[in-house]
């Protein structure tokens, strides 16, 4: 689009780029309890993390989970509730113009953290927002609309409550990147009437390698299978050439049982991507054997089932890019038995 061609709203919306959004501060410093609990929740169980000591003896001082870098600035369970100190900026306002505009939808494309070096408790953490780029208006199967790229650089402040960012340390920076768009009219259904003769979409094939190979395999036979370490019999999913353990790259598979326990889930409402049923609920599943796989899940209903409901595989056949394939649900056992 020309510059003559643009809509004033957009040349104002472009004019924004390069600009940087004031500090969003952390509400405490670093700390152990809560590097401690986040460990645990997301199953980290690196000892390194939880005992300061052998963190000294390898670091120098204690250390805590780098993923953990966009938590310490979280506004918490308040929406928009941030530290004092924390700029009124809005550094999605590029985002409301577009909302004006009739670009309502978002979907999120990019999250890329990238790391400088560990934190320690103590420190003061805050992050400034870069807005990086916006690109030219795209047609893509969601509709029309625009790619918004904002950059968060996070660094830890020299004189705690008074950030200089010419002397502070730069600790790391996450890319946060977004479609947003107009939503593009839903394909007619199969079972409009308008829809007759209609070439409905199909769900897209998953990528095979020799790594994954033996999973499809399994459940092209109605057999759920689980990567085992020959070394240290340790089980992985998603499957990977080597061990995490031990590092081993020799390896079998282990068929399981099937059964498991709902650990958690999202349910998907909007966008909606043609071919997949909405809403479209995906588990994340601890099996008996101790391990954990994400899948599709059905007569599943949030109301009813809470995390910790024992569920049970199914195989369904399913029409793909690449033609018939068999993969694994699971259900709530009661409605897996009917």
């Amino acid at each position: 689009m020309s510059e003559e061609a643009m809509p004033d709203w957009l040349r104002q919306a472009r004019a924004l780029i390069g600009k940087r959004y004031g500090r969003v501060r952390a509400w405490d410093p670093v700390n152990q309890p809560m590097a401690r609990q986040w460990s645990e929740l997301m199953g980290v169980q690196n000892p390194v993390y939880s005992q300061p000591d052998l963190a000294q003896a390898r670091f120098g001082r204690p250390v805590v989970p780098p993923a953990m870098l966009q938590v310490w600035c979280m506004e918490g369970p308040v929406l928009n509730h941030y530290a004092p100190g924390s700029t009124d900026e809005n550094p999605y306002e590029v985002l409301k113009m577009m909302e004006a505009q009739g670009y309502g939808s978002v979907v999120a494309v990019n999250s890329e953290l990238t790391f400088d070096r560990y934190l320690s408790p103590g420190e003061q953490v805050y992050y400034v927002t870069d807005l990086q780029d916006i690109g030219p208006e795209k047609t893509t199967a969601l509709g029309v609309g625009f790619f918004v790229t904002l950059i968060m650089t996070y660094s830890v402040e020299t004189v705690v409550g008074a950030p200089d960012e010419s002397r502070d340390e730069r600790v790391g920076q996450l890319l946060f990147r977004v479609f947003k768009f107009k939503p593009a009219s839903p394909p007619p259904k199969a079972s409009d009437a308008s829809g007759a003769g209609v070439q409905l979409p199909k769900v897209p094939a998953p990528g095979i390698s020799d790594d994954t190979r033996f999973f499809w395999d399994g459940a092209a036979q109605g057999r759920l299978l689980v990567q085992r370490c020959k070394q240290c019999n340790t089980l992985r999913h998603p499957p990977g050439p080597a061990c995490p353990e031990c590092h081993s790259l020799e390896w079998d598979s282990l068929q399981a049982s099937g059964r498991g326990t709902l650990y958690s889930y999202v349910v998907m409402h909007y966008p909606e991507v043609p071919p997949f049923a909405y809403p479209n609920p995906i588990g994340l599943i601890e099996l008996e054997e101790g391990t954990r796989l994400i899948a599709g899940l059905k007569g599943f209903d949030p109301q009813k089932h809470p995390i910790g409901t024992p569920v049970q595989v199914q195989f369904e056949t399913v029409e793909t890019t690449q033609g018939p394939m068999v993969f694994p649900y699971f259900s709530p056992t009661s409605a897996a038995g009917a």
